[in-house]
């Protein structure tokens, strides 16, 4: 497809060409979102097959359901809520089963950064291992709720918007995450580097942030739409 042809065309205008009947419209939109929607499936679900499907899942559902959209928030906004609920829905049901200890290297790579190689630091490869492993021990909205606000950096505001939820929800959806967290990472910061949160921080609880997302980008795990490579 030529992407030049919507270099200028909104989302929304896109989501209305779709409607129309448009065969590429959609897919735009696929390719203008798909990696940041990968980047929350992933460390919402911490699994990459399970993030693909999600995102699959999800985008059949938007595909499906764009003649509902009303406008009344942004796209994006939009595409995120229905990714983040196909998350959900498989993190509870994931929840209802026992998991077996992560034990295996390979295994245990698969969970690091999608752009990360072996070859990343140490410090780094053991920080993105326990913390996924840490938060898949979180109940799925809180899970949810810290990965939009400390991993990919949404405001308070727009994390509410995603998730459906009144602003001060996911303010204690967060803290209470960082404070199961906390225990569970402190091993790996020996110079109390999670201890020095600055006062003005947005949305932090002292010693408690999640360490940010630095932008993931894994063509080969979503294609078309979010299925599996």
């Amino acid at each position: 497809m030529d992407n030049a042809r919507f270099g200028d065309t909104s989302d929304s205008e896109l989501l209305k060409l779709h409607v129309a009947g448009d065969p590429d419209a959609f897919g735009e939109l696929v390719r203008r979102h798909r990696d940041r929607l990968w980047a929350v499936a992933l460390r919402t679900l911490g699994d990459r097959e399970e993030a693909a499907d999600a995102v699959q899942d999800a985008l059949v559902s938007a595909y499906r359901a764009a003649h509902t959209f009303r406008g009344q928030s942004a796209v994006t906004t939009w595409l995120h809520r229905i990714t983040v609920n196909a998350c959900l829905d498989r993190a509870r049901k994931a929840a209802s089963r026992r998991t077996s200890p992560l034990a295996e290297t390979e295994r245990l790579e698969q969970l690091l950064e999608p752009h990360e190689s072996a070859a990343a630091p140490a410090e780094r490869e053991d920080l993105h291992r326990e913390l996924l492993r840490a938060l898949r021990t979180l109940p799925p909205e809180q899970r949810a709720a810290l990965v939009l606000v400390d991993m990919q950096g949404y405001p308070v505001a727009e994390a509410a918007k995603i998730l459906e939820i009144p602003t001060g929800t996911v303010k204690s959806r967060c803290a209470r995450g960082r404070a199961r967290l906390l225990p569970m990472l402190t091993h790996l910061h020996p110079n109390g580097r999670g201890s020095d949160s600055p006062s003005g921080a947005r949305n932090r609880t002292q010693g408690t942030s999640v360490p940010p997302a630095a932008g993931p980008n894994d063509a080969d795990a979503v294609k078309g739409g979010g299925g599996r490579a």
